[in-house]
C-alpha cells in the first residue's frame, strides 16, 4: 500500500507542556475533519472516551486499559502531554478491493501518560480508533490482558459470530439479539461485530494492524455493552493428526512482546448501512506494505476442483476423472479457454499431506506446471498449516517448481503464536514470490496490506458448508466479514436451489439461492483470489453464465452502495476503468422484492450497453430460472429491479462501442 500525501498539517507537535501533573487536563476532545464525529476523552481513575455523531451519542463510554505483569496502563492515569495532528492523504492499495485510491483523512490525538505509555486516537468522518503505545526501556514485556469495554446509550440490536471457544475457523452462523440479552456467561463473539443503533445508523467493531499479538474477541455484559477477551499464549503442544496440534499448556498472559511498540488498533466504523459497506478502516489503519515492488502479486480468478468433486464428465471426457494428470489438464484447458489465470490443486496433489516435496505420482505435478505455463495458467497448491510449519523451506522449493501460490488450511486459532505464524508465512512466501490464501483462518486485520501477497482469507461461512451456507446468513457478510477485508467464499455454483428444497452433495454440489444470486456474488463479494467453485462441465453447459462471470474483475477502482439493509438486501455498483458492474442480492424472506436503482453514477452523455442476469418469473420456486438480457442505459436511467426470494441481479455496463471483457 503506497501513500501519496496531499497534506499533513501537524498541530502542536511541540507537545502541550504541563507544568505539573496536578494541572494535567482530564478531559480532552478530538473531532473528525468535517466535525461530524466527536471523541471526548476523560483520563483519571480510568481512561474512558465517548463518541457523538452529529451531536447525538453513539458510544456512551469505551473504557480502555492494558494489564502488564508488573503494572497496569489506564488506572490512576496522569496526562503528561498531548500531541495533535491533522492528516489528509491518498492510499493506493496494492490489491484494491473497494477503491484504487482511498481518502485517508483524520484528526489524531496522542496522549502521553506517566508510566511509559501513550494512547493514540484517530477520528475519521466515519469512525474512531485507538491504540496503546508503550515507550518504556524494558526490552520485553508480558501483557496479561487488555481492556476494551464499550457501553452504548440504549439497548440495540447486535449481530455476532459466536464460537464455542477460542479454537474456531470463524465459520459459525451469525447470531442476532438485543444487546441486553448478551450476557458475560453467554458465548463470546469473534470480530467483527455489527451494532444496529437504528435503521439508519450502524457501528462496526473490529481491529487492524494486528502483529505479534492475539486476536480480540468480545463478551457481552448484559447491560448494553461488551468487553474484550483474548486467547492465552500456548506453551506446550501435543500431536493431533496431520493438520493440527493440541494445546497442552497455556501461559497466564496473552502476549510476550517488545517493550516499546505500537499495539493493534481497535476501531468502530460509524455510519449508515451503505457507509459501513463502503468504509475501508482496516486498510486505513494497517501498516504499509513491506514487500517492495508488488507487480508480481496478481489477483485473479481460480478454477477449483474440491467443491465439485474433481469429476468432469461428458462427451469430451474420455478418461477416468479424479485426482490424476488427465483431470487436472482438463481443468487447465478450461481455465485457459476462459482466461482464468490459476487453478487450485486441493488435498490429494501430494502423496501425503505431511510431505510437501513428493507429489502424488498419479498427478505428475511437474508436468502440470509445464503444461499450465504453456497455456498461461499457473497453479496454487493446498497445504495444512502444520506441514508448512514443519517444512518452512517449501516456499523456495515451490518457487523453483514454478508454483504461483499456496492455500494454507486448518489453523483454527488466533492466539499470539498463530498470529505470528501468519506473518512468518507471508514474509517467507513474499521472499520467494508466492501468493497466499489462508483457509481455516481468522478474519482480516491488516496483514493483507503489510503483505499484499496475502490475497484472501476464508474465515467465513461460505459455500464449502453446502446447505449450511444460505442467503439469510450471507446477507450479513457485506456489512460484517467482507467489510473488514477479502473473503474467500468460493462462489460460482451452477446448480441452484431454494432453501426449502435443498438436496445436494459432492460431486453434484449445489448452492442455496437463485442462479442470478450466484452471478451477483461475483460483484458483491470481494476477494483477491475469486474461486470458480463448480465443475468445468457445468460451466461449459452454461456458457452464457461462464462468459459473464469471467468478464467481471476481482479488483475495483470504485465502490458505491446503492441499497443496503443488513441481513435483507444489498445492491452495489463497482467501477473498473470505464465499465460499471452492478450486483444485488436478497434474503429468502420476501418474494419479488423491488428496487429502483438510479444510474446517475454513469458518465454524463454516454450510452452504455447493459448485459444483465436477472431472476426468471419462476425463480421463487425454481431457483435455476434466470433471464439474460441486453439493453441500453445512461446516467438518466433508473433500473426497476425485481429480486426473487434468495434472489439476485447482476449487470455489466460498457460504454457503447465496447464489449464486456475480462479484468
Amino acid at each position: 500500500m503506497n501513500k501519496i500525501i496531499f497534506n499533513a498539517v501537524l498541530i502542536g507537535m511541540a507537545a502541550l507542556s504541563v507544568p505539573g501533573l496536578s494541572a494535567a487536563p482530564k478531559v480532552l476532545k478530538a473531532v473528525s475533519p468535517s466535525g461530524n464525529i466527536a471523541l471526548t476523552l476523560s483520563a483519571g481513575d480510568s481512561i474512558c472516551y465517548s463518541v457523538d455523531r452529529n451531536g447525538a451519542p453513539v458510544v456512551k463510554s469505551a473504557t480502555i486499559a492494558m494489564n502488564l505483569s508488573d503494572r497496569t496502563f489506564g488506572v490512576n492515569s496522569k496526562v503528561k502531554s498531548v500531541k495533535r495532528s491533522k492528516v489528509s492523504e491518498r492510499l493506493t492499495p496494492a490489491v484494491p478491493l473497494k477503491h484504487s485510491e482511498i481518502d485517508n483523512s483524520y484528526n489524531s490525538m496522542t496522549v502521553s501518560f506517566n508510566g511509559g505509555y501513550e494512547v493514540e486516537f484517530r477520528v475519521f468522518d466515519n469512525g474512531v480508533a485507538h491504540r496503546f503505545i508503550t515507550t518504556g526501556k524494558q526490552p520485553r514485556i508480558e501483557v496479561d490482558g487488555e481492556k476494551f469495554s464499550v457501553a452504548f446509550p440504549s439497548d440495540m440490536k447486535i449481530h455476532l459470530q459466536q464460537p464455542g471457544g477460542f479454537k474456531t475457523a470463524y465459520e459459525e452462523v451469525y447470531s442476532h439479539k438485543n444487546m441486553s440479552e448478551w450476557g458475560y456467561d453467554d458465548r463470546m463473539s469473534t470480530l467483527p461485530v455489527l451494532v444496529e443503533a437504528s435503521d439508519s445508523l450502524c457501528v462496526l467493531v473490529s481491529e487492524s494492524d494486528l502483529s505479534d499479538y492475539p486476536c480480540m474477541f468480545l463478551r457481552g455484559n448484559g447491560a448494553n455493552g461488551f468487553t474484550s477477551v483474548f486467547p492465552k499464549v500456548p506453551l506446550e503442544f501435543g500431536e493431533d493428526g496431520d493438520r493440527s496440534l493440541k494445546i497442552l499448556k497455556e501461559a497466564d498472559y496473552i502476549a510476550e512482546t517488545a517493550g516499546s511498540r505500537t499495539f493493534p488498533w481497535r476501531y468502530m466504523a460509524i455510519g449508515t448501512p451503505k457507509e459501513i459497506l463502503e468504509q475501508t478502516l482496516t486498510c486505513q489503519l494497517a501498516s504499509p506494505s513491506v514487500i517492495g515492488e508488488a507487480g508480481w502479486v496478481r489477483p485473479g480468478f481460480v478454477c477449483w476442483e474440491w467443491w465439485n468433486g474433481a469429476i468432469p464428465y461428458g462427451d469430451d471426457v474420455d478418461f477416468e476423472a479424479g485426482c490424476n494428470l488427465e483431470t487436472y489438464k482438463y481443468y487447465i484447458d478450461f481455465a485457459a479457454r476462459y482466461g482464468i489465470p490459476y487453478i487450485l490443486m486441493d488435498e490429494g496433489w501430494a502423496k501425503s499431506t505431511r510431505d510437501p516435496y513428493t507429489p502424488n505420482p498419479n498427478v505428475d505435478l511437474h508436468e502440470l506446471v509445464k503444461y499450465g505455463k504453456q497455456k498461461g495458467v499457473d497453479i496454487f497448491l493446498w497445504l495444512t498449516w502444520l506441514t508448512v510449519e514443519r517444512n518452512f523451506d517449501l516456499f523456495k522449493t515451490f518457487n523453483d517448481w514454478g508454483i504461483a501460490g499456496v492455500k494454507i488450511d486448518f489453523m483454527d486459532r488466533s492466539d499470539q503464536w498463530m498470529v505470528n505464524y501468519y506473518e512468518r508465512v507471508c514474509a517467507e512466501a513474499a521472499k520467494n514470490g508466492l501468493m497466499v490464501d489462508m483457509h481455516g483462518s481468522f478474519k482480516p486485520a491488516g496483514l493483507e496490506h503489510k503483505y499484499p501477497n496475502l490475497l484472501s482469507y476464508e474465515g467465513v461461512r461460505g459455500m464449502e458448508q453446502m446447505g449450511g451456507c444460505y442467503p439469510d446468513n450471507s446477507l450479513y457478510l457485506p456489512f460484517m466479514r467482507n467489510a473488514v477485508g477479502p473473503m474467500d467464499y468460493t462462489p460460482g455454483a451452477m446448480i441452484s436451489m431454494q432453501p426449502d428444497c435443498y438436496r445436494a452433495d459432492r460431486p453434484n454440489s449445489a448452492s442455496i439461492g437463485t442462479r442470478a444470486y450466484q452471478m451477483a456474488l461475483f460483484v458483491v463479494f470481494e476477494s483477491g483470489v475469486q474461486m470458480l467453485a463448480d465443475n468445468p462441465t457445468l460451466y461449459y453447459r452454461n456458457a452464457d453464465c461462464t462468459d459473464f462471470i469471467t468478464s467481471i474483475p476481482v479488483t475495483w477502482d470504485e465502490t458505491r452502495a446503492l441499497e443496503a439493509r443488513p441481513g435483507e438486501y444489498v445492491a452495489v455498483a463497482k467501477r473498473k476503468g470505464d465499465k460499471w458492474y452492478i450486483g444485488a442480492i436478497a434474503n429468502s424472506q420476501v418474494c419479488d422484492r423491488r428496487m429502483k436503482l438510479p444510474l446517475d453514477f454513469l458518465a454524463d452523455g454516454v450510452d452504455y450497453e447493459m448485459v444483465s442476469i436477472e431472476d426468471g418469473i419462476n425463480a421463487n420456486r425454481q431457483a435455476m430460472d434466470y433471464r439474460r438480457k441486453t439493453s441500453t442505459v445512461s446516467a438518466d436511467t433508473s433500473l426497476d429491479v425485481k429480486l426473487a426470494r434468495s434472489g439476485g441481479f447482476a449487470a455489466i455496463l460498457s460504454p457503447v462501442g465496447m464489449t464486456a471483457s475480462a479484468d
